[in-house]
C-alpha cells in the first residue's frame, strides 16, 4: 500500500510499503517504487531479509512488471532528511552495481537490479546466450545501471562497463541456500528451469497482448511493426524466476 511518509527519492511519489519476513522472527517494512524500479533501505535493512522474504519480493515485482516505468531523476533526495543522495558503485562477486546513499546516514536507494546483483542472484550471460539474444533483439538494458546497449556490437555496458548479466534461477537458489544457512530456505528451482529464449518469448507475448488490448480500445489495428526491439535483462530474469515460483 502507498506509504505517505516515505516518498520516492526520484519521482517523489509515495512509495509502496510491503511487510516481509525478517531475521529472528522480526519483520521488515520495505518501501518500493514500481515506476522508478527502486527500493529504499533504512540502515542495515537490506541485511535483515530472509530467503522467504526474497521469494515474496520476486512475486511482488513480477505482479508489477506491467507498471509504467520512469527514468531515474538526475537529483535524488533522501526521503528522511531531503538531503541529496550520492551515487556510488559497489563491487561483489556477482558483478558491479550502482547505489545511492544518504550522506547523513539515513539509508540508501537501490534500483531493483542493483539489489539482485548485491545479493548474488545474477550470473553473466554466456557467449551463446548473447548470440541468441542478438538474433532476436538489437538493444538490451544493462542489469546494473539500466542504460541501453547494442548487444550485437557491445561486449559490455558502454555506460558503466558492467558485463551483461541475467537474474538466474540457479544463482538465486544457490544464494538463498547460503543466506538460509545449510539450505533451510525455500527452493526456487525445478529440475528444468526456463532459458533466456523462453523468457524472451514470454515477455514478447505479454507485450504484444498489452499492445493489442490498448489498440483495440482506441480502435486501431495491431501491427507487428508496433513491437519494439528493446528488452530489459532484469525483466527477463524476473520472468524466469516467476515461472519457477509458480510451478
Amino acid at each position: 500500500m502507498p506509504h505517505p511518509n516515505t516518498t520516492c527519492p526520484s519521482c517523489r511519489a509515495p512509495m509502496h510499503m510491503h511487510t516481509l519476513p525478517g531475521n529472528h522472527g522480526h519483520t521488515v517494512e520495505l518501501d518500493l517504487c514500481f515506476q522508478c524500479q527502486g527500493m529504499w533501505f533504512d540502515p542495515q535493512e537490506n541485511l535483515k531479509l530472509t530467503p522467504a522474504a526474497v521469494a515474496e519480493l520476486f512475486r511482488v515485482l513480477h505482479e508489477h512488471r506491467g507498471d509504467a516505468h520512469h527514468p531515474l531523476s538526475n537529483d535524488l533526495d533522501c526521503p528522511r532528511c531531503r538531503g541529496g543522495l550520492t551515487q556510488g558503485f559497489d563491487l561483489v562477486r556477482s558483478g558491479r552495481y550502482i547505489t545511492y546513499r544518504c550522506g547523513n546516514g539515513h539509508g540508501r536507494f537501490s534500483p531493483f537490479s542493483s539489489f539482485m546483483v548485491e545479493k548474488g542472484f545474477v550470473r553473466q550471460l554466456t557467449r551463446p546466450e548473447i548470440e541468441d539474444i542478438a538474433k532476436r533483439v538489437a538493444v538490451i538494458h544493462c542489469s546494473s545501471c539500466g542504460a541501453p546497449a547494442d548487444i550485437r556490437k557491445d561486449a559490455a555496458c558502454t555506460h558503466c562497463r558492467s558485463a551483461f548479466s541475467l537474474l538466474d534461477p540457479k544463482a538465486v537458489e544457490k544464494a538463498l541456500q547460503g543466506y538460509a544457512h545449510a539450505g533451510k530456505g525455500p527452493s526456487t528451482t525445478t529440475e528444468k528451469t526456463p532459458d533466456v529464449a523462453d523468457a524472451l518469448i514470454m515477455l514478447e507475448r505479454d507485450k504484444q497482448r498489452a499492445q493489442r488490448e490498448q489498440q483495440a480500445q482506441s480502435g486501431r489495428l495491431f501491427s507487428a511493426k508496433d513491437s519494439t526491439t528493446e528488452v530489459d535483462l532484469w525483466s527477463i530474469g524476473i520472468a524466469l524466476i516467476a515461472s519457477v515460483l509458480d510451478d
